[in-house]
């Protein structure tokens, strides 16, 4: 057990003998699970806290930041600022290729992505 996942059981332990945790909202409801099969165990509980405090992976934040300077893109008329935007849409295309595998298609394209966007901008 990790020291991240003792100190989140000393915590719960804490709060069930102090009472906090009783009359819950959802108590005796089935827990919706996130499936973290894909990620490393000893990577999940940091995973899991930066996803609930509304952080993406980094590359995800890549992916964010690559469409956002497209559409820059699209709405700009040619000139020295385009070129720089275009520059740096370049870099931010060679630092997504450096993880070292393709992005998930759903995640580069399509509204599965947006709406995965739009979700944590809401929480953000």
């Amino acid at each position: 057990m990790s020291l991240i996942d003792r100190l989140a059981e000393a915590h719960i332990q804490q709060a069930l003998e102090n009472g906090e945790l009783d009359d819950l909202p959802g108590s005796g409801e089935p827990l919706r699970l996130d499936d973290d099969s894909m990620i490393p165990p000893e990577l999940r509980a940091g995973y899991r806290l930066l996803k609930n405090a509304g952080f993406l992976p980094p590359e995800l934040e890549l992916v964010r930041e690559i469409r956002e300077v497209e559409s820059l893109i699209a709405r700009m008329d040619h000139g020295e600022e385009r070129e720089q935007a275009c520059a740096r849409l370049r870099l931010l295309q060679v630092r997504a290729q450096a993880y070292g595998r393709r992005l998930s298609p759903l995640l580069e394209h399509g509204e599965y992505r947006d709406k995965l966007f739009q979700q944590w901008d809401r929480k953000g």
